[in-house]
């Protein structure tokens, strides 16, 4: 009763915590899972519901940044869908049990599975857009890494009809040329869903963007954007986890993929370092490149590695949680973030409308979700459930002692 009240309070835009307290990290880290819990639900609950009654394009507003290249309403739903549904997954996937937040999880799965059967299907009024323009590649690609990320909730429950539509829909993007940079791996990664629910890939555009990123690899954990290197946050937005969930699924299917896939791992593992040594002690990150609206969906990759339990061994579980915690948790709760309906508005810090290219509109900004990804831990794992620890940045801004940092050779 009390989680369900929590949950209530969020939704409805009231803060449990107060939202002008210095973060002194006396919350217990169930306090903290039931916070991650309560956000992704505040977040995702507009889109779920709107179109698990084919009412999304109906209810969901679309801002678009000042500069946008058009009104954007013909990508912007499955913007919302796929982006959400991606960083939703690892929790759906543990799938309903007796608790307040199994039962939170029955209920969300079957919103995500109405909204599947609806977002696929031809005849619905939420029907999405998957072939026209360059964009619905990206947003489809996010709809195939959440399938991946949980196919026991998402995949296998649905009816014959619609993983027919879902599989349809996935091919139907083959019109669709990608830009010579990280868009290659949107091609792939909808490649990688089609082998593993339908045996049916174009293995050269599951293999090609593979390939170039290896040419592509600067050193160091960090992969160009194309040709080029790029200081923005795609590497953790889009390259290292489509990589990743990409060679995951080749792995599965054959085993000569381990080289490929232990190389990768072996680099997002040090991405991940870095990633944790940009969060300062207050919970902040430079706000450096393209897509900040994204928010806290720029630690994709650290959330990631974390859920698959590969954090380098200089940083343990707890000091993550912690750092993504402040992270989300001063995000979240700065004015405007969400409009009166709940929606999100575009911003990093509150409502900032002059901060989104002109590609950015209210779909867009459900990327920020990809940092729940930890989520798909039990709550017994090491990561919930062990004491607070301050992480890299806290350490040393209080004079403690830790781990030296060096690059890696590969």
């Amino acid at each position: 009763m009390i989680y369900q009240l929590k949950y209530i309070l969020i939704v409805l835009g009231i803060s449990i915590l107060s939202i002008n307290k210095i973060y002194s990290q006396e919350e217990t880290p169930k306090e903290v899972r039931e916070f991650f819990v309560s956000s992704l639900i505040k977040i995702g609950d507009p889109v779920l519901t709107s179109l698990s009654k084919n009412e999304l394009k109906k209810l969901m507003p679309v801002e678009k940044s000042p500069g946008a290249w058009d009104d954007r309403t013909h990508v912007t739903y499955l913007e919302a869908f796929g982006r959400l549904l991606s960083g939703m997954a690892p929790w759906l996937e543990l799938g309903p049990d007796k608790t307040e937040e199994g039962k939170l999880r029955a209920k969300y799965i079957l919103l995500a599975q109405k909204c599947i059967h609806n977002a696929t299907n031809p005849k619905s009024p939420d029907f999405m857009n998957f072939n026209n323009d360059k964009q619905p590649l990206v947003d489809a690609a996010f709809f195939a890494q959440a399938l991946i990320r949980a196919p026991k909730q998402l995949w296998e429950p649905l009816d014959t009809t619609t993983k027919e539509n879902v599989i349809n829909a996935l091919k139907s993007t083959r019109v669709i040329k990608p830009y010579y940079s990280n868009w290659l791996l949107f091609s792939g990664m909808i490649e990688a869903a089609l082998l593993k629910f339908d045996a049916d890939a174009d293995m050269m555009r599951l293999d090609y963007p593979l390939n170039k990123h290896k040419e592509w690899y600067l050193g160091d954990g960090m992969y160009g954007d194309g040709p080029n290197f790029h200081w923005d946050y795609y590497n953790s937005f889009v390259i290292q986890p489509m990589i990743l969930d990409i060679l995951k699924v080749l792995y599965e299917k054959d085993k000569n993929a381990k080289n490929d896939y232990d190389v990768a791992l072996k680099r997002a593992k040090r991405y991940a370092a870095i990633q944790e040594r940009l969060i300062s002690p207050d919970g902040t990150y430079p706000p450096i490149g393209r897509s900040l609206a994204y928010r806290f969906g720029a630690f994709q990759l650290l959330s990631q590695i974390a859920l698959w339990t590969e954090l380098p061994i200089e940083i343990s579980p707890e000091q993550v949680r912690s750092a993504l915690y402040t992270m989300i948790y001063n995000q979240i709760n700065a004015p405007g973030t969400f409009n009166k309906n709940g929606w999100l508005q575009i911003g990093l810090y509150g409502h900032q409308p002059n901060i989104g290219e002109g590609y950015i509109s209210t779909g867009s900004l459900y990327l920020c979700s990809e940092a729940f990804l930890v989520l798909g831990l039990p709550s017994n794992d090491a990561f919930w459930s062990n004491p607070y620890q301050p992480w890299t940045q806290k350490k040393i801004w209080s004079g403690q002692n830790t781990a030296i940092d060096h690059a890696i050779k590969d």
